[in-house]
């Protein structure tokens, strides 16, 4: 019950969103709409290709699509297809499916719907390897029957596809043995083959909480980096970082923060990770604990053994959520969404020197109406807003620098 009070809660809060058109380019929604088009969508997920293709992949009308833009979003490829038939999708607030592009432009997708009615959930992939004109009939990620959810995907600079999600196949057998075990896991698998086949699930770390997605990124030397919440003595949920070897093998487990939020429910908001450059893991988070409340951010220049003192982000006023980072050579920005009661805006904060300093929140997009989280996405040259609201549509927004 406690869980399903929290994800009333939570999309209640999400429902008076939304913006008014800023710079960059709009696919205008509908009050009414219940299509596969873009226009109808709840969740849109980007990326970029090496050549500055524009990937889209979003759930609307109860189906999963892609398409493409060779021109940053004013016009769009014809919707294809991913899922088949009528799926159960994952509708869950973290959830959204997921794309990732490799250099010679094949195309992965994950997605994950719901097994049954108590959120118990399924990971599928498929892949495109003639530029999004057909994709593979989706497949589970892992033969398990258990429950996956909530899986983060990306290719290493070497051409492997990189895999994690949360799973409770571990829970499953302790529960069966009558042993108590709390939350789910941290699993991971890796694709030689962009997508189309997958090495055994392994775990990476136990007893992680089961309801909150995941941040995936690369370090320079392209070991993978997760950070999740996890599950600490006495039910405590803060959130942790682990590294991957070059070779794929999970390292120590590190906590972002001591925030000590204890709760025997689902939070359902999940952190934002990017690295810069230089190395510096940029963390992003939510917390409801005892030694601080709202958003904050932290870095760590050691490569997650430790962490800077959380800075906090956005007006606690104004019930700020889901905040997203991304770090570039030249900047690293910061979004998340807050409502002031009367419409959801998007701010933005910068900073020039890998996060020693940061600049002034502003608001660079609004809406009266419900919306998608805002992400940040970079085709290597310039950073984007991507931000899907019900009354104005998609938007793909330049975010520019600070004067």
């Amino acid at each position: 019950m406690a869980r399903r009070t929290l994800i009333a809660a939570l999309a209640l809060a999400l429902s008076a969103a939304s913006a008014a058109a800023q710079s960059g380019h709009r696919h205008d929604s509908e009050t009414a709409c219940a299509t596969t088009e873009l226009r109808c969508a709840s969740k849109v997920t980007p990326a970029f290709a090496r050549d500055g293709t524009l990937w889209l992949i979003w759930m609307a009308g109860g189906q999963v699509s892609v398409a493409h833009s060779a021109d940053l979003g004013r016009t769009l490829s014809p919707p294809v297809a991913v899922t088949q038939g009528m799926p159960k999708l994952d509708w869950g607030p973290d959830a959204r499916p997921k794309i990732a592009l490799d250099r010679d432009g094949h195309v992965a997708v994950t997605f994950s719907t719901f097994r049954d009615d108590a959120f118990n959930g399924e990971v599928f992939t498929s892949r495109s390897t003639d530029g999004g004109a057909h994709f593979a009939p989706p497949r589970p990620i892992t033969a398990d029957p258990e429950s996956q959810r909530f899986e983060a995907i990306g290719f290493r600079p070497d051409g492997q596809l990189f895999a994690a999600w949360l799973d409770k196949r571990d829970r499953a057998a302790a529960r069966s043995a009558g042993k108590k075990y709390d939350g789910a896991a941290l699993l991971f698998a890796s694709s030689p083959d962009g997508g189309a086949s997958y090495t055994p699930a392994t775990v990476a770390a136990p007893h992680t909480c089961e309801c909150c997605r995941l941040a995936l990124a690369f370090d320079p030397a392209g070991r993978a980096v997760v950070v999740f919440r996890n599950m600490f003595d006495g039910g405590v949920r803060d959130h942790a970082v682990i590294t991957f070897s070059e070779a794929g093998v999970p390292g120590p487990l590190h906590r972002v923060s001591t925030d000590n939020w204890q709760i025997a429910a689902c939070p359902h908001h999940g952190p934002s990770l990017s690295v810069s450059p230089n190395g510096t893991y940029h963390v992003v988070w939510y917390t409801a604990g005892k030694a601080r409340k709202g958003l904050f951010y932290a870095q760590s220049r050691d490569g997650g053994q430790s962490f800077s003192e959380p800075m906090r982000l956005g007006d606690p006023e104004r019930a700020p959520a889901w905040p997203y980072v991304l770090a570039g050579a030249d900047q690293t920005a910061i979004v998340w969404k807050q409502f002031d009661g009367d419409a959801t805006t998007v701010l933005l904060i910068t900073s020039p020197d890998d996060g020693s300093s940061w600049s002034a929140p502003r608001v660079i997009a609004t809406t009266k109406d419900a919306s998608d989280h805002p992400l940040l996405v970079t085709d290597g040259r310039a950073m984007y807003l991507s931000w899907m609201t019900k009354a104005e549509g998609y938007r793909l927004q330049p975010i520019g620098r600070e004067p």
